[in-house]
């Protein structure tokens, strides 16, 4: 999950919401993403689904038989449906997405009876830090709306003196 953090930061670093993903296969990361939907202009740019993309590329099969996903936050509906396609065989994820989390927060994708892969669920893993990575983030970026609201809310008290 520490490699998974680090993408993450790497998202932050370039104005995306810092999700980090890796998938590990024995033992081994063979893939890494961050969140790159804004930057790529590429609205299915999640972590996960990048690093799905690029794990099966590395080992030449989408079926990821015998991997594991690490990400930082909760998938959304999309990347639990891309988990179950590539065959993941373990998720695990730190923080919990209340608004969008599709695995245990706002819907239970991984648990419908008509899924025909079953994947091994952990949560809450380094759960701390990565809450406090997209706490910090937001809080950071509420923080410039405001600041620019004030600039724009102060040059137009100018033009009314």
């Amino acid at each position: 999950m520490n490699e998974a953090l680090l993408e993450a930061a790497k998202g932050r670093s370039i104005g995306e919401v810092p999700v980090g993903a890796v998938v590990v296969k024995d033992g081994q990361i063979i893939a890494r993403a961050c969140n790159q939907p804004v930057s790529s202009c590429n609205p299915v740019a999640h972590a996960e689904i990048l690093a799905l993309q690029s794990a099966a590329a590395a080992i030449g099969n989408y079926r990821l038989l015998d991997c594991d996903l690490y990400v930082t936050l909760e998938p959304c509906t999309m990347c639990a449906g891309a988990i179950v396609h590539s065959r993941i065989r373990r998720l695990i994820y730190g923080a919990a997405e209340p608004k969008a989390g599709a695995i245990v927060s706002a819907a239970k994708v991984l648990e419908q009876p008509q899924m025909n892969h079953r994947v091994e669920v952990t949560a809450g893993v380094l759960q701390a830090e990565c809450s406090e990575m997209i706490s910090d983030f937001f809080r950071f970026r509420r923080q410039q709306i405001r600041e620019a609201r004030r600039k724009r809310n102060d040059s137009y008290k100018d033009y009314g003196t």
